[in-house]
């Protein structure tokens, strides 16, 4: 199939590659002339391992394309994709500027029947609004061209992208259309073919999906950091109730880890956009309401131990740091605890050394820009010389299986903040640590 996907970051680009990948010709669109030049040229713009390797085949294949034109990518395609942001805005909702000046776009440009589809995560009747802004400039133009809004959100997890879109759990598509489901059906065939993973509903509830997706995993993460909270005060041990819960199949082990708090550019923004379009529609949503603020909360429970183990003032002190994305596999820093400890242990005086192996850049460009007392680093050990303590924030692999004698050695005095408990199987008491993670008293 010939396919448009407007929009080339995350999302557009990690789903137009797997697109072109099964050998459809696909042009992705985006208006800024930087970025498509520097694709061009090879230059992804976002670390997703594989994503690369994928672009650069499909390009030298004549599968992928890119353009800032959309009424030329427009002209032979059935489907077009819109992959644009949807910010969080001042209020919690989800900004759909983009979203619409996409749709503004396409019925000023299309010139043969079309299967536009919504891929970015957008507000429950957003399709409806599509529509009518298409419809709106068919009809200025007097054309009578028929188009159809497909509802078909990502559940990509940033880090394994390529993967999750290449044998999905479940390909959900929202329409109102049976020619557009059959089309949508043509399209996915090739990543269902082990087992039939297409899930077609109305467009209304296939928005909702992805919403309530990310919500309860948001409130899995929130209810098992909320737990661990609460095996401190009692003298239980998290790790363990874990164990004890996860075991069984109704709960499982996924995303009940006592950590830090969850960050990104998924689970905080629709958690509270979901919040958002509950209040507009007359409800309260308070367990959701909950889960945001029991992770806000745990986001700082790191420094708060820092902070009760060093002092308020934190003058004189410096941190080490590991791990600045909000998760492994990313640079992604968006919502990132690590944004938030860094910030409270600087206000209080505190110096920082920080290391990640993707998001270094970022955080000196963007997210900690202008932050003072912070140094960064090329590899985990430099954090650790004048450091009075090490602080794990994001679980990289490099990380988990570290030399805690040369640890030991290089520290001012042998303390780790373990934000994602993940040394708590190597009995550092034992090996003359003072340890402190999430969920258990030392």
């Amino acid at each position: 199939m010939n396919i448009t996907v407007i929009g080339s970051g995350y999302v557009g680009l990690v789903s137009g590659a797997c697109f072109a990948e099964m050998g459809n010709r696909v042009t992705c669109v985006d208006i800024d002339p930087v970025k498509i030049k520097k694709l061009h040229q090879g230059i992804i713009p976002i670390f997703e391992p594989g994503l690369e390797t994928m672009v650069l085949k499909n390009v030298k294949n004549k599968n992928l394309f890119f353009t800032t034109e959309l009424l030329e990518a427009l002209q032979n395609s059935e489907i077009a994709f819109i992959a644009v942001g949807t910010p969080m805005g001042d209020d919690g909702s989800a900004d759909l500027q983009y979203v619409l000046a996409v749709a503004k776009s396409i019925g000023q440009s299309m010139q043969k029947r079309l299967i536009v589809v919504d891929k970015s995560t957008v507000p429950i009747g957003t399709a409806d609004k599509v529509k009518a802004t298409i419809q709106k400039e068919l009809d200025a133009r007097n054309s009578d061209l028929q188009f159809d809004v497909v509802s078909n959100p990502e559940f990509l997890k940033e880090g394994a992208a390529i993967a999750d879109f290449m044998k999905p759990d479940r390909v959900v598509i929202g329409t109102d259309s049976d020619y557009a489901t059959e089309k949508m059906k043509q399209l996915y065939h090739p990543f269902c073919m082990s087992r039939d993973r297409f899930i077609s509903m109305d467009i209304r509830s296939a928005e909702m999906t992805k919403y309530a997706a990310n919500a309860m995993l948001a409130t899995k993460i929130s209810f098992m950091n909320e737990i661990a909270n609460i095996c401190e005060k009692v003298g239980a041990d998290a790790n363990q109730v874990r164990i004890g819960i996860g075991s069984d199949q109704r709960i499982g082990y996924s995303f009940i880890y006592p950590g830090a708090g969850y960050g990104g550019s998924c689970f905080p923004k629709d958690v509270k956009a979901l919040t958002k379009i509950a209040k507009e529609n007359g409800y309260t949503a308070q367990l959701i309401t909950a889960v945001e603020e029991v992770n806000n909360a745990q986001k700082l429970v790191i420094a708060q131990k820092i902070v009760k183990r060093f002092g308020e003032d934190l003058s004189g002190c410096t941190f080490g740091i590991w791990g600045l994305a909000f998760k492994p596999g990313t640079d992604d820093m968006r919502e990132a605890p690590a944004i938030y400890v860094i910030k409270e242990l600087v206000s209080r005086g505190a110096k920082i050394i920080a290391y990640d192996p993707k998001a270094i850049d970022e955080a000196k460009e963007h997210y900690l820009k202008g932050v003072q007392n912070i140094r960064y680093v090329d590899s985990k050990y430099d954090v650790l010389k004048d450091s009075d303590a090490l602080v794990l924030l994001t679980e990289w692999k490099e990380f988990r299986s570290p030399d805690f004698e040369e640890i030991k050695t290089q520290l001012k005095t042998p303390v780790i903040f373990d934000g994602r408990n993940q040394f708590n199987t190597f009995n550092l008491e034992e090996k003359g640590f003072e340890y402190h993670q999430i969920g258990k008293i030392k």
